[in-house]
């Protein structure tokens, strides 16, 4: 009989996992939203009386028809009356000249800013019937001109909201650079780099089913952060929070995109409430692609000094942030990108400034690397840049700037203060593990070689964020033991993927020594766990984690002075072992704690932890032969070694760093959110137009890992969930440049479509070209 990996995999793997669509509720309605096909315009008018008179259909409402229907949650005076959300450090960076005068309504009033916003919705006795309706609701939009990227936005020529300007959150970080640096330096380079718009694409689209029970509401959701859906649910009815209870059932993926509160979910939990009935709403595939959050969307202009001998002297990093047509959910993420400008090196001036800026697209929001992967790209690129024009092998030019092992905790000039690292061993066993010296041979000889299709070797080593922001590195929990000895574990945190129905109870079982099938765990619900913060920001291990230790360490305690209690001895006589207690001295017989808990009644500790920001590290190396005349990326071998601290799964360690890995891929190669003039997104045939790297395409990836553990929890642990997102497409790029050579370095732009390849290889320095060796530079 196979034995699962997993716990989960046994039910997720046989088609038996319970997802928001697999539950049925009696009397339940489906929500299907008309939708703008325009992207910035006015809205003149919208009739919804044709769809009320379709067969199933129980109701359909424009903003009109819903005069008390709120706008979405993040209004400025919403931010006021609730907790900070610290993962997306919009409680730092938001004010009210951010964000008043431009709610985000949950359906559009008066403008259209978006292509796909809602203007109206139909509640059908089954979702067949809800579609049939919506196609009979007509509306006119009378067009305006739309901006879609962050640099055209920000020229202000077409304003998304009147007399208000599209960059709606300027900031900085670091110290201007002297311009005698950039005068008395060696060698500098520049780079503009565009971060493509990509969508996460969990298998699963985003969900909400509201149950109105009485005067009560249930609300399940593939959710990231169960109690901030439930507190922010709160706030729009004007209800205390104990009245709504939100369940997080089996969760098909997130990757970021799972943790807001979104126009949809007011829409659905507003009928709900005003109606009496269930109303459910699934987003479709086409819907998510329409109108899902966005990653990345960032136009970034970079520049690097460094001396004659490649010590770096000065960086400096000006990003345009596509947040989408409202400031709300991401206008503070590109901070994200500043504060990591850095990078893994000693650079000793740095400065990156941010513009977030209003654009007509969808939302941009936290997906897989948040803000990291663009810091990394925009330097990695640099990095090679540099060591091209100074004629130093790459990884030579990375290992002569790191950041020492004996510097830290480290303080960079933008802010952050790094808890650990050991850079050069990450780069070492990358090299070790690609080949690195015999690749470059390979690729000596083809540059002399006419016919041979160029190769490149790229390189890229980055240092993250883990666990979230300082207010936002906690989580709540508890641990219950009952008199049959199950111990139950109940969590903050709330899975989308991350394994933790095995690598929860895997921890506790190992803190109290005892068999982990006698531990359940039980997440994802605001009726069983009153407080939580959630699954975001690779805090899983990191934070969850360290606070389910410190609950086991919590019950051995308070069993020890309960047995104490029992044989009148002091607690420090009393020895906690494999689950018993026995007192030291009088070698009586272990009392197991099933017993304990017979004799004195239930044993239940519940508690907050906080542990300290984390900074993963590594270096990702890539191997690629392209094929000027196709214009094709032909990856040989991908090299991952990460160092995230102290492994709790290595086997689920090593798949995120494969998924991630695949998701960085596509991001260097395929994936992109084109818009035409309009600001409609050209996504005709869906999944054919927008591109995923799929089975056929993903090359032999290799992963590797070091440990450097982190201080800052006391399990070590770093956050391993983004790796591949955020070191890889830099590695990707750098590899393509190596092998083209192309005169201008800009022409590469992700994705490397076949286009961009050919036009690159049409540029290109002489192919004799070549990279000094490692012994050369030595």
């Amino acid at each position: 009989m196979y034995q699962w990996t997993r716990r989960e995999d046994a039910r997720l793997l046989t088609g038996k996992g319970r997802y928001v669509a697999d539950i049925e509720v009696p009397g339940c309605l489906d929500a299907v939203f008309v939708r703008s096909t325009v992207g910035h315009g006015v809205l003149r008018s919208v009739d919804c009386g044709p769809a009320r008179e379709v067969p199933g259909v129980a109701g359909a409402w424009s903003a009109d028809d819903l005069s008390d229907l709120p706008a979405c949650l993040h209004s400025a005076a919403t931010l006021q009356d609730l907790p900070p959300v610290p993962h997306t450090v919009l409680a730092k960076l938001s004010s009210d000249e951010a964000v008043a005068g431009r709610e985000w309504p949950a359906l559009v009033k008066d403008r259209v800013r978006y292509a796909g916003e809602a203007v109206a919705v139909v509640l059908g006795e089954d979702r067949y019937r809800a579609e049939d309706g919506a196609a009979e609701v007509t509306f006119q939009v009378d067009r305006l001109p739309a901006v879609i990227t962050p640099s055209a936005a920000a020229r202000d020529e077409t304003l998304l909201f009147d007399g208000m300007s599209n960059v709606a959150l300027r900031s900085e970080t670091g110290r201007p650079v002297d311009d005698t640096v950039w005068q008395d330096a060696s060698a500098v380079v520049s780079g503009s780099y565009r971060q493509n718009l990509l969508m996460p694409t969990p298998m699963e689209c985003r969900t909400i089913l509201a149950v109105p029970e009485e005067d009560r509401l249930t609300i399940w959701s593939g959710h990231q952060m169960p109690h901030r859906l439930r507190r922010e649910m709160a706030a729009l009815l004007g209800w205390p929070q104990d009245r709504i209870r939100v369940v997080v059932p089996d969760t098909g993926g997130a990757f970021g995109g799972k943790s807001a509160s979104f126009p949809e979910f007011v829409v659905v939990v507003f009928l709900a409430v005003m109606l009496g009935r269930p109303v459910r709403w699934i987003e479709d595939r086409l819907e998510s692609m329409l109108v899902a959050t966005r990653g990345r969307g960032q136009d970034q202009r970079a520049r690097l000094a460094a001396d004659a001998d490649g010590r770096l002297l000065a960086y400096e990093l000006d990003i345009d942030a596509d947040v989408g047509a409202y400031p709300h959910l991401g206008v503070g993420l590109p901070m994200q990108t500043a504060w990591m400008a850095t990078g893994a090196y000693r650079t000793p001036q740095v400065h990156a400034t941010v513009r977030s800026v209003l654009t007509n697209t969808m939302i941009t929001y936290p997906y897989r690397g948040a803000g990291r992967p663009e810091a990394v790209f925009a330097l990695e690129r640099c990095m090679d840049t540099m060591a091209r024009k100074l004629g130093i092998d790459p990884a030579e030019l990375r290992r002569r700037n790191f950041i020492p092992p004996d510097a830290f905790p480290y303080a960079t000039p933008t802010g952050r203060t790094y808890d650990s690292g050991d850079y050069a061993r990450a780069l070492d066993l990358a090299l070790k593990t690609v080949g690195y010296d015999a690749w470059r041979a390979e690729q000596a000889g083809r540059r002399t070689d006419p016919a041979a299709k160029p190769l490149g070797i790229g390189l890229s080593c980055y240092v993250e964020r883990s666990g979230g922001e300082p207010g936002g590195l906690h989580e709540f929990g508890g641990i219950e033991v009952g008199e049959d000895g199950t111990v139950t574990v109940r969590c903050g945190a709330a899975s989308s993927g991350q394994s933790h129905e095995t690598v929860f109870p895997a921890l506790v079982a190992k803190t109290l020594g005892i068999d982990e099938q006698r531990v359940r765990l039980v997440e994802g619900d605001t009726g069983e766990q009153p407080d939580g913060l959630g699954s975001f920001a690779s805090r899983s291990a990191q934070v969850a984690g360290a606070m389910l230790q410190h609950a086991a360490h919590l019950v051995v305690e308070e069993a020890r002075h309960r047995a104490a209690g029992l044989w009148d001895l002091p607690a420090s006589e009393v020895e906690w072992s494999d689950g018993a207690l026995c007192p030291v001295r009088d070698g009586s017989a272990p009392m197991d704690l099933s017993e304990l808990v017979k004799a004195t009644g239930p044993l239940r500790v519940q508690d907050r932890f906080e542990t300290g920001m984390a900074f993963p590290f590594g270096t990702h190396v890539a191997v690629a032969e392209v094929d000027p005349e196709l214009g094709t990326v032909h990856l040989l071998k991908v090299v991952t070694v990460d160092d995230c601290g102290v492994q709790l799964a290595p086997e689920i360690v090593r798949a995120q760093a494969l998924g991630s890995s695949v998701q960085g891929i596509g991001q260097a190669l395929y994936e992109a959110i084109p818009y035409d003039e309009g600001g409609t997104p050209v996504l005709g045939n869906g999944m054919l137009d927008y591109l995923l790297p799929t089975f056929t395409e993903v090359p032999p990836i290799e992963v590797k890992d070091t440990c450097t553990p982190s201080p800052a929890s006391p399990l070590g642990a770093k956050g391993a969930g983004e790796s591949g997102c955020i070191g890889l497409p830099a590695a990707i790029v750098n590899a393509v440049d190596d092998a083209l050579r192309p005169a201008d370095p800009d022409l590469l732009q992700m994705p490397l479509t076949p286009d961009v390849i050919w036009r690159a290889a049409r540029a290109t320095e002489p192919r004799t070209a070549r990279t000094p060796t490692r012994e050369e530079d030595r």
